[in-house]
């Protein structure tokens, strides 16, 4: 009986664990890396914080134990949580006649480097944007090659521009080499588009944020394309972390340490470049979309910070757990849609197609 007694005290002293951190999750998206970063990355392991909890809530239960309290009420504090990691509808598609497709696609360099060692990968993100036809496409990790080199072309602009409707396009380089080979963002649009800019960053290290302001109908929209700091991991970092899921940590944590520091680094750089998009946001003399790769999930500062109070397109209307990140870092939804709300979402889509490290997301829009 004492044994059980003590098991029981063991187990209730990790719930409470388990609850301060899944408390701390709670509150990560409201302070700011810069001043005190630790806190994201409970932010970082917020569902799988919550599903703790909730087998602790099922273990007391099935106890007959009061202690069932806790996990129940830290539960109830952070349900609203849930939705920006999970969507159940069954609800047919619904398509307006006065619709805008928009679509957000990390492309990856269309396989420039040919990490799926497969040499149709371009074509195929070509095949797939033909089909799709969004009136506004916004990639991230876009290259574009000027020249022909080897017989092998990488004219990404030329061709995207004759296939596609939408023909007007606006492009930011954060990388250029040899004045040939560009690597930046783009944004497409089948609509006029009136005026082209730039929310700037303090250090970009390749990152940006361009916005475009397009005419649809008797309305202007600003489109932001934002593609925030990555955490910058090589293959160490990568080996290191299936070393810590084998439970085979390196000597001295020295591997280990590296990786945290670099998702310190990370977690930092995206909070000042979120301050700066969400200031410009503020600015916007028209209602705002929003699309990019955050490279970081719905319980961090970005993305509370960008998205303010824009409406989260894959909230309103999406469905299933919306994770988009399929590289080997642990999967998260990092690429978002957000929108000013005098506009309403309908059939927000994470698409299926393996073509990145990314899964292409889309959404329809149109006024409330």
């Amino acid at each position: 009986m004492k044994r059980l007694k003590f098991l029981h005290k063991l187990l209730f002293f990790f719930n409470v664990l388990a609850a301060i951190s899944l408390l701390l999750a709670y509150v990560s998206p409201y302070i700011n890396p810069s001043d005190f970063w630790p806190v994201a990355f409970f932010g970082l392991g917020l569902p799988y914080l919550f599903l703790i909890n909730v087998i602790f809530l099922l273990i007391w239960v099935i106890l007959g134990n009061m202690r069932f309290v806790l996990p129940l009420l830290i539960i109830f504090l952070g349900y609203k949580s849930v939705p920006r990691y999970f969507q159940l509808r069954f609800n047919p598609p619904v398509e307006k006649e006065n619709s805008i497709k928009v679509m957000s696609f990390n492309v990856r360099v269309f396989d420039l480097y040919m990490w799926s060692k497969d040499k149709s990968t371009r074509n195929q993100i070509f095949d797939f944007l033909k089909e799709e036809q969004p009136d506004v496409l916004c990639l991230q990790e876009f290259y574009q090659s000027d020249t022909t080199r080897s017989n092998y072309e990488f004219k990404t602009l030329d061709t995207l521009v004759q296939f596609l409707k939408a023909k007007n396009y606006h492009t930011y380089y954060t990388t250029t080499l040899r004045r040939t080979d560009h690597w930046g963002l783009v944004t497409f649009s089948r609509f006029p588009i009136l005026n082209k800019g730039l929310v700037p960053f303090e250090k970009s290290a390749g990152n940006a944020c361009i916005f475009t302001d397009i005419q649809v109908g008797p309305k202007i929209y600003r489109v932001y394309n934002a593609h925030l700091a990555s955490i910058k991991l090589n293959k160490h970092d990568y080996k290191a972390m299936q070393k810590i899921n084998q439970n085979d940590y390196s000597n001295d944590f020295d591997d280990e340490k590296l990786l945290f520091s670099k998702l310190k680094a990370g977690f930092i750089r995206r909070a000042t470049q979120a301050d700066s998009i969400n200031s410009s946001i503020q600015n916007s003399p028209y209602p705002v979309i929003v699309c990019g790769d955050f490279n970081d999930t719905p319980a961090s500062y970005a993305y509370q910070t960008i998205r303010g109070e824009l409406i989260d397109g894959f909230i309103e209307s999406g469905s299933g757990s919306g994770q988009t990140y399929i590289g080997e870092f642990p999967s998260f939804r990092i690429d978002y849609i957000l929108h000013d709300d005098i506009l309403k979402s309908e059939n927000f889509t994470t698409h299926s197609e393996k073509l990145s490290d990314h899964h292409p997301i889309s959404v329809l829009l149109h006024p409330r």
